[in-house]
């Protein structure tokens, strides 16, 4: 098979012929499909209909500590929820506060807290000159909007096959006490679907922060979410590190049970050390006096356990495997060998990482939607938007159903190979 870049012009202007008129065919089709989140599909949702049933109007409605759940009460959540919730984050309960329906909000919070009264007594962010937070990237777009909503400076910290380029962070939070935080996806990263290395834990584990209010924002986005029974990613566990290097203040770990229940639906938990978790909770007192229990009651008495947790992800995991291998395969089939593309094969998450030639990402997603798929726009995986190649494209397999997904996949490679051609001819 021929690469792009070896084929003749004439070559060139022959196949965007056939494949114009196979676009055209698609246009013709009225297609409406969106592939723009990461959201689960009707199917997954399916799998949590029975927490519904778990409480009514005749159920014991006390938790273990013998609270109300009904009432006012357990600031930082009831035991049982932050035990299932440590197990999930791979923590003792005693270092879990409990949230409510979202791991972002718990994160949006954290920010707004430093910003407005400091970090365990030190400075408040707003009254500093400049403020900066490392940005591994590609990466979560929404993480990037938190920071970029406070008029923090965002700075791009490449992705490795290991992680963040920890050269480049350890250089910036060692030496540069401006640096006050970093973004992490550890475990099946956003998008890219790496899982950091050990090494790489241990080394944020022993970073050296010229700032003291330095901290690692870990989203323990999917730590349960896997794709196959038997190839699984593994991440050593931050906390238990930083505690090992003597460094058990650096990082805040949030989790939630998002795209394990119900969006929107879920709890979400910070994990940290005793000192942060006081810190804390000094403005959660005021924030609220609890948040749903009874939702937290729910979560505990549907999964049970960190066993009923992993048996229900089995089941989300069953569902997904067939869409990302329909994605998967077709890349391989039609853009496997043509030198215009490369994209990884994650084990778990929710999402493909896709690199187009450079300065075709924006063409190629534009394309696709005035064919009727709607996909996460190109530069989202970067702080404000701004992709410095024009490459990189997050491909969500999650929502579609099967059938569609394999009609808007091969709509996809159709348009990453029009637009590479289009780029390739205007050197020829």
């Amino acid at each position: 098979m021929k690469t792009y870049q070896s084929m003749s012009r004439t070559e060139l202007e022959q196949l965007q012929v056939q494949l114009q008129q196979q676009y055209k065919e698609f246009q013709g089709k009225g297609l409406k499909l969106d592939m723009s989140r990461g959201k689960p599909s009707k199917e997954q949702l399916d799998l949590s209909m029975e927490m519904m049933n778990v409480l009514n109007s005749q159920s014991i409605l006390t938790c273990e500590e013998g609270t109300d759940c009904r009432n006012y009460g357990c600031l930082d959540g009831i035991r049982e929820a932050k035990e299932l919730l440590g197990a999930i984050s791979e923590v003792p309960a005693e270092n879990i506060i409990i949230y409510g329906n979202s791991s972002l909000n718990v994160m949006y919070d954290s920010i707004s807290r430093s910003m407005t009264h400091g970090v365990m007594g030190n400075t408040p962010w707003c009254k500093l000159p400049n403020v900066k937070f490392l940005c591994p990237v590609p990466g979560y777009d929404r993480h990037f909007a938190i920071t970029e909503h406070f008029g923090i400076e965002m700075i791009n910290i490449p992705m490795t096959p290991t992680g963040p380029d920890m050269d480049l962070v350890e250089q910036y939070v060692n030496n540069d006490e401006t640096v006050k935080g970093i973004w992490c996806v550890p475990k099946y990263s956003n998008p890219q679907g790496i899982t950091y290395s050990d090494e790489t834990v241990r080394r944020f584990a022993n970073l050296k922060p010229a700032a003291k209010d330095f901290r690692i924002y870990w989203d323990n986005a999917y730590s349960v979410h896997h794709l196959y029974p038997d190839k699984q990613d593994f991440c050593l566990e931050i906390l238990a590190e930083c505690k090992k290097a003597g460094n058990e203040d650096i990082v805040y770990k949030f989790t939630s049970t998002s795209k394990i229940s119900f969006p929107g639906s879920g709890v979400a938990a910070v994990a940290a050390s005793e000192n942060n978790l006081k810190d804390i909770k000094k403005s959660l007192t005021l924030q609220t006096i609890g948040h749903d229990k009874l939702n937290q009651l729910r979560h505990v008495r549907f999964f049970k356990n960190l066993d009923g947790i992993h048996a229900h992800m089995m089941k989300h995991a069953d569902i997904l495997r067939p869409k990302f291998e329909a994605v998967l395969d077709t890349l391989d089939r039609e853009l496997g060998g043509l030198g215009i593309a490369s994209w990884n094969r994650p084990l778990g998450g929710y999402f493909i990482s896709f690199d187009s030639m450079d300065n075709c990402a924006k063409a190629i997603v534009q394309k696709a939607k005035e064919a009727g798929v709607v996909m996460t726009g190109a530069g989202a995986t970067f702080p404000y938007g701004k992709d410095p190649h024009d490459s990189n494209i997050r491909i969500a397999p999650s929502f579609p159903t099967l059938e569609e997904l394999k009609v808007a996949a091969e709509l996809f490679v159709l348009c990453v190979k029009l637009v590479s051609i289009e780029k390739i001819l205007e050197t020829k």
